[in-house]
């Protein structure tokens, strides 16, 4: 879980943490696993990465997994104490566009098979 990892600084293996799914309700779990350095994250996950600052603030940065690559999300260079319920709404609204946008997509291109078909 998030709540359960944000607090403390990622692991020297870890790139981030990988996030699938997070609720519409800021208060749920947002179940995340580590990702490796090296690796990319995959289609439509978002990947969290955090740095302690030395004013005792946290740096986050979250960035998407798209087919062609990664983009950057968001940035919150300062952020103190729980973290994690300020990048929620982010989370959740960016996942839930990926997966209309892919449905839009996968719409488009089976309305255009069929008018091929024709």
């Amino acid at each position: 879980m998030l709540a359960d990892v944000a607090p403390s600084p990622m692991p020297a293996w870890a790139r981030g943490a990988l996030v699938k799914h997070a609720h519409a309700d800021a208060k749920a779990p947002v179940r995340v696993c580590w990702l490796l350095h090296g690796a990319g994250a995959p289609d439509g996950c978002v990947l969290l990465s955090w740095y302690p600052r030395t004013d005792g603030t946290t740096e986050v940065e979250a960035r998407l997994g798209l087919a062609g690559g990664e983009v950057t999300l968001a940035a919150w260079p300062s952020l103190c104490g729980d973290w994690a319920r300020v990048v929620h709404p982010t989370l959740h609204e960016v996942l839930g566009l990926h997966a209309a946008m892919s449905l839009a997509k996968d719409a488009l291109r089976l309305a255009n098979a069929l008018l091929d078909s024709r």
